[in-house]
């Protein structure tokens, strides 16, 4: 269809469990075209597998139900339509389901469900057909792998989507499609786009990326928290989009919290990589776009460009690790190191040492500090991780010999219950496939699905920017400087990408951004942040956005089900950064000074 512009598009999910009141919120709030969810996260697939051991109907994000048992027949009433990913593993399941809730209410939505995705089957014949559908990461064989993967599920784009509203649906149950399909989708629907027009779709996908996190656009999860009016419980996000791609991003009017160049930028360097951003549509290219604050909780994004996607899809195998177990210790007051060793050594002696586990695990927090005024105040933390194939060996036997110990151990220690079952854990590995391979299935109203092969558009109606040169900077080397942490000047936000992790530094003036390009090179992230001095660090420079992107290579090892770090999505890593001293342009904390002071007044 063609439509007047602009296209609204709400979300009124980020994550599997979000503000259940979110999709009410955003209908009541002021008008909108398009309510969109996302409820996937890499591990939210292993959660809905285990899920699906216990109850083989389910699979599925039980939360949207209850959303659209709210709304649905506001949403028909208006015309709004319904976009969501929720169908996880079983969009069949929930397509059904929501079937007998529109039934109890009165209502004949046409629903319609997409699958596809799930290409578990088809391993072992793409392996004897020669594919070696090698780890994105590691670069390991499939075939080297000894367990059997448990999940597999391609990333799926936006045209599926476009076909179930072309055939009328009302709401679209979507499986593990990329995040910012359910807004490239609807867009490319409302204006009738086809498959080679780059530069639109691109700008889809930065409005999709923008919002997909729901409320983090709108000031959660926010370096510079503090400078928002009213930060509690933000609104949730809509994008007005345009037929050229480009789009507003902003919140409805009377809602906390703050969309502005800070927040958006923020939310464009979440858990991105190099700023030629694949899509399985589209190539976006985040170096490209102008970002301007309207005011008003209103940010422009425009002039993105966008080239051909690549001609192979991600795939994200799951398979089971294994099983783990942990022992977490406190000790308090003086010698906390001798303290923390006579637990480890009281602890491996009692389980007859550590060869005995697959892989073990030592980590002291030092969260004390000297001369405490309280208790809690001069305590650290020992964790202590097992894992093996035997979940007998991490689960019984580790209970018994670790509860065994506590009369004969260090003085003053007392420690968190120790569970007597393990905890079965999965592996993500991602891979790619040729996008020739995979074919979707939409189902409207249940009638016989249509066949959509997953072969991406040809053509050069958009190209790729020319290549950026070095950011020019001034000569910093001689310019005072005093001792101070980068988060005075610098935002930042992290997360994970699947054992990597992304963190995205951004200035807030162009010569801020200046210094920033000439200060923190891979070399000095590796400094400031001591664990990866070992790892792989990649940089990118995305100078419209005044950002630096990193990919920390390996932080998370076999990623976030299997992680033995404390924060096992990295997403508390960029605010370590902004805890970090570094010897900072004293004109550039003056300017900040004022600003500050300014905006208190």
């Amino acid at each position: 269809m063609s439509r007047v512009e602009p296209l609204r598009v709400a979300n009124v999910s980020g994550y599997y469990g979000d503000r259940a009141s979110a999709a009410r919120e955003m209908l009541d709030g002021g008008p909108v075209d398009f309510l969109t969810g996302d409820y996937l996260a890499e591990l939210t697939m292993l959660i809905l597998w285990k899920t699906r051991q216990r109850r083989p109907d389910e699979g599925y994000a039980r939360t949207f139900l209850g959303q659209m048992e709210g709304v649905l027949g506001t949403c028909l009433d208006r015309g709004v339509k319904v976009v969501a990913n929720a169908g996880g593993l079983n969009p069949a399941g929930l397509a059904q389901q929501l079937e007998e809730v529109a039934d109890k209410l009165g209502l004949k939505p046409k629903i319609a469900y997409i699958e596809g995705d799930d290409v578990s089957e088809q391993l072992g014949q793409w392996l004897a057909d020669g594919l070696e559908l090698r780890n994105m990461d590691s670069g390991r064989k499939l075939s080297d792998l000894e367990s059997e993967p448990i999940t597999a599920n391609v990333y799926l784009g936006a045209w599926g989507i476009v076909e179930a509203l072309r055939s009328g649906a009302d709401v679209v149950i979507c499986p593990r499609v990329t995040d910012a399909s359910v807004v490239v989708g609807p867009a490319a629907w409302a204006f009738d786009w086809a498959r080679e027009d780059w530069d639109a779709l691109a700008g889809a996908v930065l409005a999709g990326h923008a919002i997909e996190c729901g409320p983090q656009v709108c000031g959660g999860n926010y370096s510079f928290f503090q400078e928002i009016d009213d930060p509690v419980r933000p609104g949730f996000p809509l994008a007005e989009i345009h037929a050229d791609g480009s789009s507003i991003i902003t919140k409805h009017p009377g809602t906390p919290g703050q969309v502005s160049r800070g927040t958006v930028t923020a939310q464009l360097l979440y858990e991105i990589g190099s700023p030629a951003y694949l899509n399985p549509d589209v190539t976006a290219h985040f170096d490209s776009v102008t970002i301007d604050d309207l005011g008003d909780d209103r940010v422009s994004l425009s002039g993105q460009k966008g080239s051909p996607p690549p001609d192979t899809l991600k795939v994200c195998i799951n398979y089971h690790g294994g099983f783990r177990n942990s022992y977490t210790c406190m000790l308090a007051g003086l010698d906390i190191e001798a303290k923390a060793q006579f637990a480890v050594d009281s602890v491996f002696t009692a389980l007859g040492g550590r060869e005995h586990f697959e892989s073990t695990d030592v980590r002291l927090i030092r969260s004390d500090r000297a001369d405490a005024d309280r208790n809690d105040e001069a305590t650290a933390r020992l964790i202590i991780t097992v894992k093996d194939q035997d979940a007998e060996a991490v689960g019984r036997r580790f209970a018994a010999a670790v509860n065994g110990i506590g009369l004969a151990i260090y003085p003053g220690n007392y420690n968190d219950i120790v569970s007597p079952q393990a905890s079965e854990y999965g592996v993500m590995w991602p891979t790619l496939v040729p996008a020739s391979l995979v074919t979707q299935r939409i189902v409207v109203a249940g009638e016989e699905p249509i066949e959509l092969p997953c072969t991406p558009g040809e053509g050069s109606s958009g190209a790729a920017p020319p290549p950026r040169a070095p950011t020019s900077v001034r000569d910093w080397a001689s310019v005072a400087t005093q001792s101070a942490p980068l988060g005075l000047l610098f935002g930042a936000r992290s997360g994970d990408k699947g054992g990597n992790a992304n963190v995205g530094v951004w200035a807030r003036s162009d010569e801020a951004y200046d210094w920033l390009a000439y200060f923190l090179t891979s070399e000095r992230m590796q400094e400031l942040l001591p664990e990866t001095a070992e790892l792989r660090i990649d940089r990118y420079e995305l100078a419209n956005l005044r950002a630096l992107n990193f990919i920390v290579h390996d932080i998370l090892g076999e990623g976030v089900a299997a992680t033995t770090r404390p924060d096992a999505q990295a997403k508390s890593l960029g605010e370590f950064l902004r805890s970090r001293s570094a010897e900072l342009p004293s004109v550039l904390l003056a300017d900040a000074r004022a600003g500050a002071a300014a905006g208190a007044r």
